[in-house]
């Protein structure tokens, strides 16, 4: 299974707003990828920003991969990966 990178963003939008108690509609997420550091996503809400690292990212896919999907997935099968987009490859 490949989750999109609009997928990962969600994932992480329900996963933020459920820890800080706001509405998913209230967070932004930027996705990136840089050589030295790898996977992060930079998240804002209420005009603060935070940084994600790759397992932050990795913990809200596999939230949302039971909430969304019923897939109960173990860090070691969800793989972050870069073509075009960002996507996630989950292994089962």
């Amino acid at each position: 299974m490949v989750l999109s990178m609009d997928e990962i963003v969600n994932a992480i939008c329900l996963h933020m707003a459920e820890r800080k108690g706001v509405r998913p509609t209230d967070v932004n997420v930027e996705l990136s990828w840089e050589e030295d550091t790898g996977y992060s996503a930079e998240v804002w809400i209420q005009g603060r920003s935070q940084y994600l690292v790759e397992s932050n990212m990795i913990e809200a896919i596999l939230r949302y991969l039971h909430s969304e999907y019923n897939i109960r997935a173990y860090r070691e099968n969800v793989r972050l990966d870069l073509d075009e987009e960002i996507t996630a490859i989950v292994n089962q």
